[in-house]
């Protein structure tokens, strides 16, 4: 019973992530705007974000921190996650991405959980600050699958696993 259903899911998955790729031959316009979107959850945005703002007091300190822990401990459970689950990225099954892999594991997305850490961090100390910054994030992880580098649970799992290691880090500091 198990393997038929992560069998569909898994189908379910691919046939989503097919559907919302962009062509390898898509425009300039397109492919440069998306990579643009997508470098907003790459590392040196996400520690510029928690980094500078630390260097400010208060509230946005608080926030910096917040984000700067959650980033730190959900890039290490993100990387123990992909290296013990292994799951193969798109490329791997013959979809064509257009911008670099980072490394040949999937699940989970990294760059969706730092966007994720990020928005989570700043808009739990900012409320006026969640819904952009969390459209953003999401954005952020739309753009790895519109790329052909994740399937969408990947993308999802990286954001859950942001939205936990916030909370709790909310819950200690």
């Amino acid at each position: 019973m198990t393997a038929p259903l992560l069998e569909q899911l898994g189908a379910h998955d691919r046939a989503l992530m097919l559907r919302w790729a962009i062509s390898p031959s898509a425009g300039g316009a397109s492919r440069a705007g998306w990579t643009a979107v997508t470098h907003a959850g790459g590392g040196a945005s996400s520690v510029l974000a928690t980094a500078l703002p630390a260097l400010g007091c208060c509230a946005l300190r608080r926030a910096a921190l917040l984000a700067a822990v959650t980033l730190a401990v959900s890039h290490l459970l993100v990387q123990v996650m992909k290296r013990t689950i292994g799951r193969g990225r798109p490329s791997a099954a013959g979809c064509a991405p257009i911008v670099c892999e980072p490394d040949r594991f999937s699940f989970p997305s990294g760059h969706a959980a730092a966007a994720m850490s990020v928005a989570l961090g700043y808009g739990l100390v900012f409320p006026l600050w969640a819904g952009p910054l969390l459209v953003v994030a999401l954005t952020v992880g739309f753009s790895r699958v519109r790329l052909g580098v994740h399937y969408p649970s990947d993308v999802v799992a990286g954001q859950l696993l942001a939205l936990l290691t916030c909370l709790a880090a909310f819950a200690v500091l």
